[in-house]
Order: structure tokens, then C-alpha cells, then sequence
């Protein structure tokens, strides 16, 4: 649980690399995560150590004997200039020989460069790093998305961050499940957003109610606030699954995968599974075989979708899937591949792909609904992602094989923000409507689901709805929110997935008042006029 004083140290921190000339966000994460890294190589030596005496039991070091010196606890007690020449020519050095290693950041850290130039700018920073309270799983998980939460504020792309409650309520919906050894990957995971929400869902269903406590702390808007701390303690049986199974990630970008890696560890998984793989290129198939294919029970994504790729380096299997350059098209093509016979997935697109008219839209959605199960499609409002972009996006359920019988609309208005470029908290919030409602709508499909709604979630449908949410029961009437539509009724449309084209919307009579009533009332009105005036000219 982070608190107003760590929040606030951050907050100073963040100020001094401005202030140092390191003003990309990115950066000062990137940074800030090789020194969190270098503290927890310091302590998990650290417990070897202890463990050795006791047991006697060798292990391997992660520091020579002339590297010691190379320790967090050695030189965070070092002089600003002494520090700085030892973490420069000596830490990160470290870091890349550890490179070559097979452990998960240690592969992530070949190309590690210190940014900071200013040896009082460093020393701000390890001290920082020092009275961090990392030994505490759910704390030193609320500061690295404290971090992260920066990115939003300083205004880097869109791309790099969803919005968490948008992915916690996607999450919700999907109901992860490591009782059933599912798999959970993102193909696109950028700094591990599903993937850490994922695991966070799981701490809170699998907390027993005596283990979950409250302590004070400091919510998104800066506001002190009760919280629970969830420990997971009924994760047990399914620990080494979650430690080493259930989460796979891929990304290009090295300093996303080290961000997302850190993430995750920082939450509580041990060995997640992260590469460096741009997962559109036909290399990924040659690097990642089993992965490529039929190996994902849950794909959770909101692949980035600007621009377009080098036709040479796409897979051919895409290409001949859907005959396109488009991201969007190409990844949820690379979806329906690597996920099993039987898998899920929700993924955001642009509106684009709901009603584009080229080949390849219409080919892939036809694709979606006649050799697979269209499941649901949910309308976002257009401002989720601003102010870094404008455009309307929507989610898609689907599971890959099966057969489309009804698809299931929702059009959620409000996302508990406003939908403008400061995206100030409201309270007019849908969220917890659409996940309680599509819980309810998988219950009379007689399909597995899970009535647990996530404590956030839970408050928030009480607070909305105190005398009991309104669900509709058969979702046939298209004047509500959500209604379902046939297959029959799509197939008629030519496979467009637009709300609009399905949603009856009320329009309500209006009545006006007959216009000589309204020209009578004007004329008493000037008369009115005209007496006071004179009333005042006597008065003169």
C-alpha cells in the first residue's frame, strides 16, 4: 500500500531528473527500475548468503569476489562522485556480463545504459531506492504502478499505457483461472498491463476472508483512503503455475519488456514469461513455435493500431489470412492462431474494424463470426484514450472454434471519467453495469462463469445501484444496453459489427406550444416592458 510519504518521495524524485535534463518519462522509469533491480540482485544474494550458513548448501553468486563492491548495499554508502564512477563503469557493466544469464531480467539487460550524468541526481535516486519498502509483495507492487502511472501524466503515447480500470474490467469479465492451468498471454503487452491486472484478480479471489486486512493509503486521485490488502494465501495449490506458466508476454520495444518484467516481479510473480519478439514478423513462428500456435487459453490485448508494417517481414500465414498491412487486422489474424481450440479472447481494436469496407474487414469479420464464436462486442466512448487520442475503440470477445449463435452489444457511455483531455473522475460510471450484466448473460447461456465481482467493482455497483442493479433478463430488446443480435440479423448486415446498425433508439415527442400563444405572451411581455419604463421616467 503506497503512502502519502513514499508517494510524495516519488513525486520529489521525479521533479530532480526533470530538473537533471532527464525529461522522458520513460527514461526515468527505465532508470529508476536498473537501480530497483540492482537492490533486489543486492538482497537475493543477500538471503543465499544466510541460507549457506545455515544449510552449508553452495549456490551460485551473482557477484564475483572483485565485484562486491558492485553490491547496492556497498555503494549506496559511497560519496556522490565515488558512486557515480562505480555505478557507471562498474554496476552496469555488471549488469550486461549478467546478460548473458538465463534469468528473466538478466536477458532484458544487455543494452542497459546509465542516463544519469549528475553524480547529486544519482545519489537523490539510490537514496530513494534504499528506503523503499520492497520486502513487502503489496506495496512494492502499488509503487512500480505508481510509477507507471506517470506515463499518463507526462503524456507519452497512449500506446504504452490502457487505462487500468478499462483492464481491470476486462479482466473481470474474462475471469482468469489458474484451477483450470489456463494460460494468459499478450502478444503486444507493452509494460505488462493485462498480465499485472490478471495477477492482481487472482490475489483478490483467492483471499481467504481472514487474510484480507485494511490499511491507510493513498488512492489514484491523492486521496487518503482505507484500502484492503489481498494476500493470496489460496494461490498455494496453484503457485507454481502462476510463478512460472500462467503469464506470457511479447513486445519489441527492450525498454518495454524490462519495464514489463519488472512489473510483474514487483507484483508478486516470480518467473513470468516475457521476449522480445515483434510477434507480427514471420520470425516469431521460427523463435516461438509452440507459442505461435494453438497455445493460449486467454489472450488479453489492445494491440497497437496506427500506421502499417513491412509486407516482407509479416508472417505469410497472416498474409493469407488477411490480405493487409493493417495492425489491427494482423493481430487479431496472429490471435485466433495462437490461441487453443476452445480458448478466449478480448482484445480493443478501433471502430474501423467493426464496419471497415476493404477485403480484409470483411474478410476477418466473417471469419470471426462463421468459424469462430463471436461472443460480444462493446462500444467504448471515443474519449478513453485522451488526450493522446481521440479515436473510437471497442472491445471484442471471441473464442476460437465453436459457432456464433447470438452476439452480445453493449454501449458503454461512461467510463467513470470525463471524456474530455483532463479526464477527471465522475461518478456516472457503466463499468460496473457491463461486467455485472455480462455475467449475468453468460448465466442464462448456461456458460461457465464466476459470480465473484472484484472488490472495486463491487463497491461501485453498490454505491450506484443500492436497491439492486437492473439486468435485463432475455437482452432482446435492442432499446436497452445490452441487447444480443442473431446471426441471421449480422449476416444480413454483411457482417458489420456497428452498434448503430443493430440499436433502436427512442426518440421522444416533442410538443410545442402553438406559436400565436407564444406571439401573445411576447406582446404582454413589451407591454410590461413599456409600463415599467415610464414608471421610471416619472420618477426622473
Amino acid at each position: 500500500m503506497i503512502t502519502r510519504e513514499l508517494k510524495s518521495s516519488i513525486d520529489n524524485l521525479w521533479e530532480d531528473f526533470w530538473v537533471g535534463g532527464i525529461t522522458n518519462p520513460l527514461t526515468v522509469i527505465e532508470q529508476i527500475t536498473y537501480l530497483m533491480y540492482s537492490r533486489m540482485l543486492d538482497s537475493l544474494e543477500l538471503k543465499d548468503e544466510k541460507r549457506k550458513q545455515l544449510t552449508k548448501i553452495d549456490f551460485k553468486p551473482r557477484f564475483a569476489p572483485e565485484q562486491q563492491e558492485f553490491r547496492f548495499s556497498q555503494y549506496s554508502n559511497l560519496g556522490a562522485d565515488e558512486m557515480m564512477e562505480v555505478v557507471r563503469d562498474g554496476v552496469f557493466q555488471h549488469f550486461r556480463t549478467l546478460g548473458s544469464s538465463d534469468s528473466l531480467l538478466g536477458n532484458f539487460m544487455k543494452d542497459a545504459r546509465l542516463e544519469i550524468v549528475k553524480p547529486s541526481l544519482l545519489t537523490k535516486a539510490v537514496e530513494m531506492i534504499k528506503n523503499l519498502p520492497l520486502d513487502r509483495g503489496d506495496t512494492k507492487g502499488d509503487l512500480y504502478e505508481y510509477l507507471l502511472s506517470k506515463l499518463t501524466t507526462a503524456g507519452i503515447n497512449g500506446q504504452f499505457r490502457t487505462p487500468r480500470h478499462i483492464i481491470r474490467a476486462i479482466v473481470e469479465m474474462m475471469e482468469p483461472n489458474p484451477a483450470r492451468n489456463e494460460t494468459v498471454c499478450d502478444p503486444a503487452c507493452g509494460t505488462g498491463g493485462f498480465l499485472v491486472t490478471s495477477y492482481e484478480y487472482l490475489l483478490e479471489k483467492y483471499s481467504s476472508l481472514e487474510s484480507i486486512h485494511s490499511e491507510l493509503g493513498v488512492n489514484e486521485h491523492g486521496e487518503l483512503e482505507e484500502q484492503k490488502i489481498f494476500t493470496g494465501d489460496l494461490l498455494t495449490a496453484y503457485r507454481v503455475h502462476v510463478d512460472q506458466n500462467m503469464f506470457h508476454g511479447y513486445d519489441f520495444d527492450t525498454t518495454m519488456l524490462r519495464i514489463a518484467a519488472m512489473n510483474l516481479i514487483m507484483h508478486g510473480v516470480e518467473q513470468p514469461d516475457i521476449h522480445y519478439q515483434d510477434t507480427m514478423s514471420q520470425s516469431f513462428s521460427d523463435n516461438f513455435p509452440q507459442a505461435s500456435k494453438n497455445a493460449f487459453n486467454l489472450i488479453l490485448a489492445n494491440p497497437p493500431f496506427t500506421g502499417s508494417l513491412d509486407e516482407e517481414d509479416i508472417d505469410p500465414y497472416l498474409l493469407a489470412t488477411v490480405k493487409t498491412k493493417k495492425t489491427e487486422l494482423l493481430f487479431l489474424a496472429r490471435i485466433l492462431q495462437m490461441l487453443k481450440v476452445g480458448g478466449r479472447s478480448a482484445t480493443i481494436v478501433p471502430q474501423g474494424v467493426l464496419f471497415g469496407s476493404s477485403k480484409a474487414h470483411q474478410s476477418l469479420r466473417k471469419t470471426l463470426v462463421e468459424d469462430n464464436q463471436l461472443e460480444a462486442i462493446i462500444n467504448l466512448p471515443s474519449g478513453v484514450f485522451k488526450p493522446y487520442a481521440g479515436v473510437a475503440t471497442a472491445i471484442l470477445i471471441f473464442t476460437k472454434g465453436g459457432q456464433t449463435d447470438n452476439v452480445w452489444f453493449y454501449d458503454l457511455q461512461n467510463d467513470g471519467y470525463s471524456l474530455d483531455d483532463k479526464r477527471n473522475p465522475i461518478k456516472n460510471n457503466d463499468l460496473p453495469h457491463l461486467i455485472a450484466s455480462w455475467k449475468h448473460y453468460r448465466q442464462t447461456q448456461s456458460l461457465p462463469t464466476d459470480n465473484f465481482i472484484g472488490n472495486r467493482f463491487s463497491a461501485l455497483l453498490r454505491e450506484q445501484y443500492p436497491n439492486g442493479i437492473d439486468i435485463s433478463n432475455d437482452y432482446r430488446d435492442r432499446k436497452k444496453s445490452p441487447f444480443i443480435v442473431k446471426k441471421a440479423d449480422i449476416i444480413s448486415e454483411k457482417y458489420d459489427f456497428s452498434i448503430n446498425r443493430y440499436k433502436e433508439v427512442v426518440h421522444e415527442a416533442q410538443f410545442l406550444e402553438d406559436p400565436k400563444i407564444i406571439f401573445l405572451r411576447l406582446k404582454k411581455l413589451e407591454k410590461d416592458i413599456l409600463a415599467d419604463l415610464e414608471a421610471l421616467e416619472k420618477l426622473l
